[in-house]
């Protein structure tokens, strides 16, 4: 494998995403079937992308990505993790293995129990593996003595059969992917306008005159997305775009299915302005916009002409106007300087576009997300919106990117550690049983309470929480110290690793695989960032006859322990209709579920806020008045340091999807064979003494006495601001404290890590 760093010239996609998909599709050991699957991935009849949450276009050929082709190719491997694989290798040898080495292993092929005596996992039945955790779960002294994990991959059926069979048992810990990405968004809108999902379609992107893109790199993360803005950007609106690095994604794009755009040198330019605030500098951005909108607005009114706000949108629909304007006016130039790191110019550029389009989405993802104050960010892009009574209506509102497929839907059906009390009245009106009222436990507050031996069995629906999660050792200590973990997976990964007690690796199928059960074909549902719930139904043949869909290993593991309260779930199992149903009579907008279901794409939720119906504690959407931080890292922190503090961000590579990690390469960002690398600013190499190509230690600070630490990183100059640097995860998630959270939302600040940098006198190639 070689390892280089070139600069990246050509646009995203093009070329390079074709030969990339060509290769990953047909180096694998069943490239029919991988074609076969990429025709069917986001189509009618056929299984939703296991990838990112982007909605569906319709009319198109070909419905997937670079990198969705790499998930299913990834899923559908022919390579097996037996029996024999485990008795060959030990859990302390796969430990000493890399996340890339142990996920490329392939599918996982039947039921194994960890055996602490020979340190390797062995077959279990199904029968005794169900048996294992209701003999734990029956000993526990208490139901919330039980943490029940989930990923985005996880369908609604899944979802809702999981939360009530936790429900049943007496808990509401329901620690979720979502705790570690997007909890701000649903804190903060919730908040504001009553409703946690963004209020835009995908149609909407046709018809905004302008579209502010915070905090993300769809090239990357959501590629389909590029779509949607390179056709924006053709239509006429402005994409404007805030982003700490510069991401070739948001700068030219060349769409691998158009015939004139990969035969020519044409490309398409997606950002129209593109500006590098500082890491957490997003929030101070927004408010200078306000700040220069009020300015002209006030202007405006003196002149006795039409202002710029939306006055009679603000008057009939929202609250706290006066004490945010206040807010506004109280905030200096020279804080929304410093913190954001853009010229008052740059920012009045930004306010300039703002205020000539009549339509405006603002859209952002885990950028704006993981940072101390993010709630108080998109509140303040909230405020923004509000003030121009940009929501409900075509072409404008708030559009949070959610990261994996279903992370949204599982929300929705019902995962959440903090219920609200109309859906709880809503189970317990149609189960005839009580459910639990007290709030359960977050990701953040699940590893704390297996820490301190408080809860005793960790359960997770897909996912792999000991590589997603911050302060990788407290993490891997908090999963080591319960009685049983339980692991349901498609493949090996680092949490099979970092096991209780005793330990079970139940393997289930892929989104790709044809779910065949008693009453036939079954397929389940997801929903996607724009409130889309449709069918997916996979279509490939299970690769071993021992693994069960997540459904069904739910329906088994919930009869183990409840029998048939509060129903029968074993015939659950046999017929996902069954299921819907159940869904139809307890969830808002799932009314007459199944049959919806037919109508090709699925159907529309809705939502409340779009329609200006506030579900908030006042009936209005509400202004949030809040202050800057005073620091974008505490005065606290900077006086512990004893060195120059730089503020890391943790990011994913090309070949990277979530904690999977398909290859070694970052195309876009010219890093090739390699991921232990440290991007920084040109000018700050030279002004710490250092070069391009040295190698680093990293260590974070913290207000406590644990070394956090990680080593062997090369430098990388690249496009990003002074003071600040990024690296890839899970390798540098150790330096994440645990306890380093966002306000009101608990999570992880994995964009705001406060760094030393010291030089490696030799280097320890990891």
């Amino acid at each position: 494998m070689s390892k280089k760093i070139k600069p990246y010239q050509g646009p995203a996609g093009g070329w390079g995403a074709l030969s990339s998909t060509t290769r990953f599709v047909f180096g694998s050991k069943q490239p029919a079937a991988n074609i076969r699957n990429l025709l069917r991935a986001n189509k009618v009849k056929g299984f939703d992308c296991p990838g990112c949450a982007w909605g569906d276009e319709p009319g198109k050929h070909f419905s997937f990505c670079e990198n969705g082709a790499k998930a299913i190719s990834w899923e559908a491997t022919t390579k097996r993790v037996t029996p024999a694989f485990f008795a060959q290798h030990s859990l302390s040898h796969l430990m000493r293995q890399s996340d890339y080495f142990l996920e490329y292993q392939g599918r996982l092929e039947q039921p194994m129990v960890l055996n602490r005596e020979t340190d390797h996992y062995e077959p279990i039945s199904w029968q005794d593996a169900f048996a294992l955790i209701a003999r734990h779960l029956q000993a526990l002294e208490h139901p919330d003595q039980l943490e029940l994990y989930t990923s985005g991959r996880a369908s609604n059926e899944a979802a809702y059969l999981y939360q009530l069979f936790g429900r049943s048992f007496g808990t509401n810990n329901f620690p979720d992917c979502s705790n570690l990405c997007h909890e701000a968004s649903g804190v903060a809108l919730t908040q504001a306008i009553g409703v946690g999902k963004g209020t835009v379609t995908l149609k909407d992107f046709d018809e905004a005159d302008a579209i502010f893109v915070f905090g993300q790199n769809p090239g990357t993360n959501h590629p389909r997305m590029l779509h949607s803005l390179r056709n924006a950007a053709r239509n006429g609106a402005a994409i404007v775009s805030f982003n700490n690095l510069k991401e070739r994604g948001l700068e030219r794009f060349a769409d691998p299915q158009s015939p004139i755009e990969m035969l020519t040198p044409a490309d398409s330019r997606i950002s129209s302005h593109y500006f590098c605030p500082r890491l957490g500098g997003d929030m101070a951005a927004v408010r200078g916009m306000v700040k220069q909108l009020l300015a002209w607005d006030s202007a405006a009114l003196a002149e006795g002409k039409a202002g710029i706000f939306d006055r009679d949108f603000i008057a009939e629909h929202t609250a706290g106007l006066d004490a945010y304007l206040a807010q506004v006016a109280a905030t200096s130039w020279a804080q929304i300087t410093e913190q954001s790191g853009l010229s008052q110019a740059q920012i009045t550029q930004a306010a300039r576009v703002y205020a000539d389009a009549k339509r405006v989405i603002i859209t952002w993802a885990m950028g704006i997300t993981q940072h101390k104050h993010s709630v108080a960010t998109i509140q303040e892009i909230t405020n923004l919106q509000l003030l121009c009574g940009q929501l409900g209506k075509p072409g404008a509102g708030l559009c949070p990117v959610r990261g994996h497929s279903n992370v949204q839907g599982n929300r929705t059906v019902g995962i959440n550690e903090q219920p609200s009390s109309a859906f709880l009245d809503s189970l317990e009106q149609h189960f005839k049983q009580p459910m639990p009222r007290r709030a359960g436990h977050n990701a953040v507050a699940a590893i704390q309470a297996m820490l301190d031996g408080q809860s005793k069995v960790f359960i997770a629906l897909g996912g792999n929480i000991a590589a997603a999660a911050p302060d990788t050792l407290a993490t891997g200590r908090a999963l080591t110290n319960c009685a049983l973990t339980v692991q349901i997976s498609t493949k090996l990964n680092r949490s099979h690793l970092m096991a209780g007690k005793e330990a079970l690796i139940l393997p289930c199928l892929g989104r790709t695989e044809a779910d065949l059960q008693a009453n036939g074909p079954q397929f389940i549902t997801v929903e996607d960032s724009f409130s889309m719930v449709h069918a997916s139904q996979g279509v490939g043949k299970p690769n071993s006859p021992q693994q069960r869909s997540e459904t069904a290993i739910v329906a088994g593991i919930a009869q183990a322990i409840l029998g048939t309260k509060p129903l029968d779930w074993l015939a659950m199992a046999q017929d996902y209709n069954m299921i819907r149903d159940h869904m139809a009579a307890t969830l808002p907008g799932f009314e007459q579920f199944n049959e919806r279901l037919t109508a090709p794409g699925g159907f529309y939720l809705g939502n409340s806020a779009a329609r200006y119906q506030w579900q908030t504690v006042n009936g209005k959407a509400n202004f949030a008045a809040t202050a800057l931080p005073t620091h974008l890292i505490p005065e606290a922190i900077t006086a512990k340091a004893q060195g120059l503090l730089s503020t890391l961000q943790t990011l994913r590579s090309h070949d990277q999807y979530n904690t999977t990690i398909y290859g070694m390469d970052d195309r876009y960002r010219g890093v090739y064979g390699q991921r232990m690398v440290l991007f920084m600013n040109p000018d700050e190499i030279k002004r710490r003494g250092l070069k391009e190509g040295d190698w680093v230690e990293l260590s974070s600070v913290w207000l406590d006495d644990v070394e956090r630490k990680v080593e062997g990183f090369k430098i990388v100059a690249y496009d990003i601001p002074p003071g600040n640097v990024a690296a890839y995860y899970p390798e540098t998630n150790p330096l994440v404290p645990l306890h380093s959270v966002g306000d009101g939302s608990d999570t992880p600040t994995s964009k705001a890590i406060p760094i030393l940098i010291r030089k490696q006198t030799a280097p320890r190639l990891i």
